[in-house]
């Protein structure tokens, strides 16, 4: 009995010249876009304007007149618009990558909301109510700078820091944990540590002051 033969599979790639034509128009309507939002680019739109209306009388505002600045300027605006969409659906992105590189370095972040602009409507609603609450639970504060105190601004200055010094300390070779270097990093890890929760601290104790005083005052 014959061996079954196995079904074969279809790889597509794209085509080079389909890459080169797509990166090529990408580069133009970049250029074109950069060049149409200049101020040198309306300069030359509004000369074109005036220098069209200043031969109406030599033309005597006929329609040939007329059909000239129509024209034109209809083929212009609808070739921009293709280009100007271009630029935008790329801008887009990169922008949306920026984001989701955000929302994915921070162990605070949801990742539910790397892909938010897929979700329907209904989804979108969902997820609003969550940052309502935030809202309202943040109006119920009666100092508007609680949320930002000088303490917490000082925490994530010693935060920062002592990530720069991991950051720069070489890794090889590996400074031994009870070494000099491995003391010295140690030991802002921790002083930033401290501080950010001395921050956190206060900033508890205060909203802890702020609900007191609130109840006082509803109290007859």
């Amino acid at each position: 009995m014959p061996a079954a033969r196995e079904p074969t599979k279809t790889i597509t790639t794209s085509h080079p010249h389909h890459d080169h034509r797509k990166r090529l128009f990408d580069r133009f309507s970049t250029a074109v876009t950069r060049a149409t939002g200049s101020s040198f680019a309306f300069v030359v739109a509004f000369a074109i304007v005036v220098i069209w209306a200043t031969t109406g009388p030599i033309f005597d505002y006929s329609n040939t007149w007329q059909l000239v600045i129509n024209t034109g300027t209809t083929i212009i605006t609808f070739l921009m618009v293709f280009v100007i969409q271009q630029s935008q659906n790329k801008d887009t992105l990169a922008l949306h990558l920026k984001l989701n590189e955000l929302i994915a370095s921070d162990s605070a972040a949801n990742n539910r909301l790397v892909d938010i602009e897929d979700l329907s409507p209904e989804e979108l609603a969902v997820l609003k109510k969550f940052y309502v609450k935030l809202a309202q639970l943040a109006e119920t504060d009666d100092d508007v700078h609680a949320s930002h105190s000088l303490d917490e601004a000082d925490g994530r200055h010693q935060v920062k820091l002592a990530g720069a010094g991991r950051a720069r300390t070489p890794r090889t070779p590996v400074p031994d944990a009870g070494g000099a270097g491995g003391a010295g990093i140690a030991r802002d890890a921790k002083d930033a540590t401290k501080a950010k929760a001395a921050a956190r601290a206060k900033d508890a104790a205060r909203a802890k002051d702020a609900t007191r005083g609130k109840s006082g005052k509803a109290k007859p």
